[in-house]
C-alpha cells in the first residue's frame, strides 16, 4: 500500500536529534525502533506533568501492536520486550509508580529522570490505567486508525470501537475524507467527523456516491 502524502497542516512530533543520528546507526532491532518512536508520540499526547506512559498503554496501543505484528506473523514481537530493549540501550527510562504499582516509561533525560524518581517515591503519581488488554492486531486492517491518530489525536479503546463500527457502515474512503474534513474545518473530534458521515449517508456526497443508511450508535467523541 502506497502512502498518499502528508495532509495539509499536518502535526509534527518533536524527536530528540540523537535518535535520528548516532542512535539510529546503533539500533539494529526494528521492534525497538518502532516502539521508541511510538513511545515518543504517546508522551507528546500527555497533558501536564509528569509525562509518563504506562506498560498497559503500550501493550494496548493499536498502532504499535499492528506495527509490531507486521515484523513477524508467526512470532509477533510484543511491546514489553521492545520497550525493555530501549531501556537496556538507555534511550528510555523505566520506573514504578509507588501509588498504583504501574510500570511506567519516559525518555532518558535529566528532567524526566527527576520526574520518574518523584513518581517512584510517591511524591508524584500518574493517572491509573483503565482496564486494558493487549491489542489483537490485524496488520491488514485498513488505515483509518492511523488516519485518525495522524489527524485527530490519541485513540482510546472506545474510539477504536466506534471506528470499527463506522468501517462496517461506511466506505473506508468516506471515513478518511470525513476525518480530514474535520481537520480542515478545525474541528478535531470524532463527533464532528461522525456527523459528516451521517450527513453523507442521508443526503449523498457531492460526487453522487450513494450512502448506506446506518443506525446511530450515539457514542461519538
Amino acid at each position: 500500500m502506497s502512502f498518499d502524502g502528508f495532509p495539509p497542516r499536518v502535526r509534527f512530533t518533536p524527536v530528540p536529534s540523537p535518535l535520528l543520528g548516532a542512535l539510529l546507526e546503533q539500533i539494529d532491532d526494528l521492534a525497538e525502533l518502532k516502539c521508541t518512536l511510538r513511545l515518543i508520540w504517546l508522551l507528546h499526547q500527555k497533558k501536564g506533568r509528569p509525562r509518563l506512559v504506562t506498560l498497559g498503554e503500550l501493550k494496548s496501543d493499536p498502532t504499535l501492536a499492528r506495527s509490531l505484528a507486521r515484523l513477524d506473523q508467526n512470532h509477533r514481537p510484543d511491546a514489553e520486550r521492545a520497550v525493555r530493549m530501549a531501556v537496556k540501550r538507555g534511550t528510555v527510562l523505566e520506573g514504578v509508580d509507588a501509588r498504583s504499582g504501574q510500570t511506567v516509561y519516559t525518555l532518558n533525560s535529566e528532567r524526566e529522570k527527576a520526574a520518574l524518581e518523584a513518581v517512584a517515591d510517591g511524591r508524584l503519581t500518574v493517572s491509573a490505567d483503565p482496564d486494558v488488554e493487549a491489542w489483537d492486531a490485524d496488520p491488514d486492517r485498513p488505515n483509518i486508525f492511523a488516519v485518525y491518530e495522524d489527524n485527530i489525536g490519541l485513540m482510546t479503546p472506545m474510539i477504536a470501537d466506534e471506528l470499527r463500527e463506522a468501517e462496517r457502515l461506511y466506505p473506508s474512503a468516506w471515513i478518511e475524507d470525513a476525518l480530514r474534513e474535520a481537520v480542515a474545518n478545525n474541528k478535531r473530534s470524532w463527533r464532528y467527523a461522525a456527523r459528516i458521515l451521517e450527513r453523507w449517508a442521508r443526503e449523498g456526497r457531492g460526487n453522487g456516491e450513494p450512502g448506506r443508511h446506518p443506525q446511530k450508535t450515539g457514542r461519538y467523541y
